[in-house]
């Protein structure tokens, strides 16, 4: 609602964060939700003690730490910038109160939850049944459509093989081999870090499970 916008306004902290730094990680006492007013951050979670699993991204506009409503033990997940980026921080009582008197920002909040309960199960799903393979192409088809591609068609965000094998659930280096094959096979075209798909139907192909 427009009339809440000065409430917003007195009750939220703008700061700056750099490529690689840490926003909150899995475990701290929850204190408020974020919002990314610029940049792109991932959103991510313990696997072992070695490794992570990035749950989503978050680019400008979105919310993250929201997970941490109604926490006794922390939050849930770690959100770190993948480049430069501004966050907007608002304190949880604040927060928490904003969703007791806006309904229509409350309601719109409940299928943004029901939305990322879906892509979690999914997520999960394809953990368990889905080839490395068809992992990564659906990674990078959901990339390119949460994103959007360059004026070269590449996927527009700098993302590293790191961080798209922790996307996929996968290694680095089965991570390097299947673009390599994607690559071969026609379905992907590469320049330094930046992915281009140049056969979205063949790729897409690869993520649909036997039934």
């Amino acid at each position: 609602m427009k009339e809440w916008h000065p409430a917003i306004l007195q009750n939220q902290k703008t700061f700056r964060v750099k490529k690689g730094e840490v926003i909150f990680k899995e475990g701290d006492e929850v204190k408020g939700v974020f919002f990314v007013n610029s940049g792109n951050v991932k959103v991510h979670i313990k696997w072992d003690a070695y490794k992570e699993l990035i749950v989503r991204f978050a680019k400008t506009g979105s919310i993250v730490g929201h997970r941490g409503i109604g926490s006794t033990t922390g939050y849930h997940v770690s959100a770190t910038a993948l480049e430069d980026s501004t966050i907007c921080f608002v304190d949880i009582d604040f927060f928490e109160a904003t969703l007791k008197v806006n309904t229509e920002f409350t309601y719109k909040l409940l299928h943004f939850f029901a939305s990322e309960l879906r892509d979690s199960e999914r997520k999960m799903r394809n953990l368990a049944h889905m080839p490395v393979k068809g992992r990564v192409a659906e990674s990078l088809l959901l990339l390119q459509k949460q994103f959007g591609v360059t004026n070269e068609g590449f996927i527009s965000i700098d993302l590293s093989r790191q961080d798209l094998a922790s996307f996929s659930g996968a290694t680095y280096e089965t991570v390097f081999r299947v673009i390599n094959e994607l690559v071969s096979e026609k379905l992907v075209s590469l320049s330094g870090k930046s992915i281009a798909i140049i056969n979205q139907d063949g790729l897409s192909k690869l993520t649909i499970l036997d039934s």
